[in-house]
């Protein structure tokens, strides 16, 4: 009986090929994964400035609410010293109308760097998410995950980069 042979010198080739364009694929995952990991490091950083940035604002616009207050506090007393000095209660409530407009102005400027705060903390929940996914892409072999993670980091760069560009 004569035995069939089969050619296995094509078939080492081509397992030989597959493993080779698996260890790219792995590697091309693994630089993606440490660039979205840098892209949530700097986004975190740039979140937790904003984020101090939003509270110093709201902190200086409460000191001048309490100047504010006090400065009505100063002009009612005015008005009930039997001695009224109408110059200085005017001058009372003039100074208050600068300080609400101070302190306005404050409230304002904490309200825009939380507002990019929390565009910011978006970008970075994506890229920690990308990062997850991209593990599971290597853990499974399944190269659409890993497709899924990028397509999920440029959606967190699309916010990042909308922050750093306004």
């Amino acid at each position: 009986m004569e035995e069939i042979e089969i050619p296995t010198e094509h078939l080492h080739e081509e397992i030989n090929e597959r493993a080779k364009e698996g260890k790219k694929w792995s590697m091309y995952l693994a630089i993606s994964t440490a660039f979205m990991a840098v892209l949530a490091a700097i986004a975190g950083l740039m979140a937790g400035h904003y984020s101090n940035e939003a509270l110093i604002q709201q902190i200086k616009a409460s000191d001048q609410w309490a100047y504010y207050q006090a400065k009505g506090i100063k002009a009612e007393v005015a008005t009930i010293n039997p001695v009224k000095d109408t110059a200085l209660i005017e001058k009372y409530k003039t100074e208050q109308q600068s300080i609400k407009k101070i302190a306005e102005d404050f409230q304002n400027r904490s309200q825009v760097y939380l507002d990019k705060h929390v565009i910011l903390s978006r970008a970075v929940t994506l890229f920690q998410i990308a990062i997850a996914i991209s593990a599971i892409s290597i853990l499974t072999g399944k190269r659409w995950l890993w497709y899924f993670a990028i397509l999920i980091t440029l959606t967190g760069a699309w916010f990042f980069l909308n922050i750093s560009f306004s």
